[in-house]
């Protein structure tokens, strides 16, 4: 029998495209447990506050946040479904009888047209570059999960923060594509192409220290855990290192991610006023109000939401991602073994 020459396997013992299927596949089962807290708060903020229409919020899927525009008064909107509720539980129980579970996850398909390829392009990269530094940091190899992590944001947020841009630009002036492609030339035109990226650094300054300290923690944490467990990484290891290293990095980062959030909203609000984003202001600047407003504590503010939100999404992100790498690498090690008894038959 002719023998058959087998493919290289990768370093990681899986390709990138496999790498890309396990994460997309994690984003989405992820998105999907995740969503649901996110609209009954939502909701239950209407209820308190009804949105006027123009004005903004952000509404996250697990993966990223969205700043959404309100848009008329018609009640038509999911956000403005008429209900009263009493509380959280409350919400969730008269929110599925009324208008079906589906409702739970209402608002999340055009989210995941960009949160979906966002997810696949930062865990993609981060394996890739993790895998790089990794051999190239020699004995300090140990800091490769914090530079794979900070650079593989930054790419992915340079990706994806014009499609935001646009995306928030389409809900609230309700253009036409061709309409689109009109403002977008003149806004580059008249401003130049960095106003594409306009609330790029806001993001960066929240997501990229989020990130490098996320990943250093994870790999620290499942490090640990493997060891103290005798075990490799488990679906219940690879959960806890999650939960704790985004609750660490929440913690850390949350007055960037107050800054953030207030700016994004500032700029999603201009945008569906006509207003000029020239006038925005910058970080630092929203940072100022903020604690002059609120004090010190201002920028703290919302502590508890963030982390119930942050510590359940990074967990099951990292562990079904790693899970779904897990089953790629057998199915590798077993169609390489089937090809080399092959060769030697």
């Amino acid at each position: 029998m002719v023998s058959q020459k087998s493919s290289p396997t990768p370093p990681e013992g899986i390709t990138p495209f496999q790498q890309m299927v396990a994460s997309c596949s994690g984003a989405i089962i992820t998105s999907l447990f995740v969503t649901p807290l996110d609209v009954v708060k939502i909701r239950l903020q209407a209820q308190r506050n009804p949105f006027p229409k123009g004005k903004c919020f952000v509404y996250c899927n697990g993966l990223m946040d969205h700043i959404c525009v309100c848009e008329n008064g018609n009640g038509k909107a999911w956000y403005r479904a008429p209900g009263h509720f009493n509380g959280t539980l409350d919400a969730f129980i008269k929110i599925v009888r009324r208008e079906g579970i589906r409702s739970l996850w209402s608002g999340l398909p055009p989210t995941l047209i960009m949160a979906v390829p966002a997810t696949v392009i930062y865990f993609t990269c981060y394996d890739q570059l993790f895998a790089t530094f990794k051999v190239r940091m020699g004995d300090k190899a140990d800091m490769a999960p914090l530079l794979a992590g900070a650079l593989a944001r930054v790419g992915s947020v340079t990706v994806i923060s014009p499609l935001e841009l646009i995306r928030t630009k389409l809900q609230s002036e309700k253009l036409s594509y061709r309409q689109l492609s009109d403002v977008i030339r003149s806004a580059v035109h008249s401003e130049g192409w960095r106003s594409l990226w306009r609330g790029w650094g806001p993001m960066l300054l929240r997501d990229v220290p989020f990130s490098a300290m996320y990943w250093y923690n994870y790999e620290k944490g499942k490090s640990w855990l493997c060891a103290y467990y005798c075990s490799n990484p488990t679906f219940a290891i690879t959960f806890t290192a999650g939960a704790v290293s985004g609750s660490i990095a929440a913690i850390i980062t949350l007055p960037f991610d107050v800054v953030k959030t207030r700016r994004q909203v500032e700029l999603g609000e201009m945008q569906a006023m006509k207003l000029s984003t020239q006038v925005s202001s910058s970080t630092y600047n929203v940072m100022k109000r903020i604690v002059a407003e609120n004090g010190i504590s201002g920028l703290f503010a919302g502590f508890m939401p963030r982390l119930i939100k942050v510590a359940p999404a990074c967990a099951i992100m990292i562990s079904t991602y790693e899970f779904g790498k897990a089953l790629f690498r057998k199915h590798n090690q077993e169609k390489e073994i089937t090809t080399r008894l092959q060769s030697s038959a």
